[in-house]
């Protein structure tokens, strides 16, 4: 039986570790991360799913210097990367005699880097998928084992791609794991020239451009909306989260408030329907609410 350390966190990570445990993998150590508590936690736990299988866990950072000696010690066949958010050096990679691997959230080599599926929503794609590939010092660039894909639908907020996601690593992880046992997983190198590398997000990011098209800040909504920080817009030096939002048919000058019911709002190209927003401070609201509030005239919303 191969043995195997694995990191993982999030969703994908405590997915695809049951899907290894499933298939009777002998998991000899975890590494995870302790929650943020600046963080909306509302993915499954690793740590949790550690304890009821009785494998030890650690939450320090898998490239400390005790912590290599730990996987040295366990001299495992594989090391496998599900989510873990620290980059795992090389010294720690050649301690696996096998190979070690990492599944991506995306269809490499289309965004490469962090938060992939944001970013693949926020500009617009109508697929993406997982990937199952070889790591090496180079973030995202290894050889590919298997890929997934999945469709974005233009309703499909981040986390509706997230979801779909999850269950294409399930799936990749299913078919690899026992060519990878075997020694017949494929090896297929990475063209990086025919992909592209993003990088992380901070709530900043949100911020709304209303030069921008209809599209593209629905895009943004949709990307970052529940259960991520939000797009954001200013209204008379208050700031305003956009939750929901759908592009319409108009024009407008970009960021004025064109109509109350429903609440339209100009952009760039377009116009864009808030459906629901909320005030720094409070609670979310239905947009009618809001625009109770300015019956009488058009309001600007800002970029700062």
């Amino acid at each position: 039986m191969s043995s195997v350390v694995v990191c993982a966190y999030h969703n994908v990570g405590y997915r695809c570790l049951t899907e290894l445990l499933r298939q009777g993998a002998d998991v000899r150590l975890i590494f995870t991360h302790e929650d943020s508590p600046t963080e909306e936690i509302w993915f499954e736990s690793v740590r949790e799913l550690a304890d009821r299988h009785g494998i030890p866990y650690l939450t320090t950072d898998i490239n400390l210097p005790e912590n290599r000696e730990r996987i040295r010690a366990i001299d495992p066949d594989f090391l496998l990367s599900f989510y873990y958010r620290n980059m795992i050096k090389p010294q720690v990679l050649e301690l696996a005699r096998r190979g070690s691997l990492n599944l991506h959230g995306s269809y490499l080599p289309k965004y490469r880097g962090r938060v992939p599926v944001n970013w693949a929503v926020i500009n617009g794609e109508t697929e993406t998928g997982a990937t199952l590939h070889y790591m090496v010092e180079k973030p995202d660039a290894g050889d590919i084992v298997d890929r997934e894909k999945v469709t974005i639908e233009f309703t499909d907020t981040s986390l509706d791609v997230f979801n779909k996601v999850t269950a294409a690593a399930v799936t990749v992880i299913g078919r690899s794991w026992p060519r990878l046992v075997a020694g017949t997983a494929p090896r297929i190198p990475m063209d990086l020239k025919a992909g592209n590398y993003c990088g992380g997000r901070k709530p900043a990011d949100g911020l709304i451009d209303w030069t921008k098209s209809a599209v593209q800040i629905y895009n943004l909504v949709r990307g970052v909306t529940h259960p991520y920080p939000g797009a954001f817009t200013f209204q008379d030096g208050k700031k305003v989260i956009v939750w929901s939002a759908w592009p319409v048919a108009g024009n407008a000058e970009p960021g004025a408030i064109v109509s109350s019911a429903p609440l339209l709002v100009g952009t760039g190209d377009g116009l864009l329907e808030i459906r629901s927003l909320q005030e720094e401070g409070n609670s979310e609201i239905p947009a009618a609410q809001f625009a109770k509030a300015f019956p009488g005239g058009i309001v600007k919303f800002c970029s700062e």
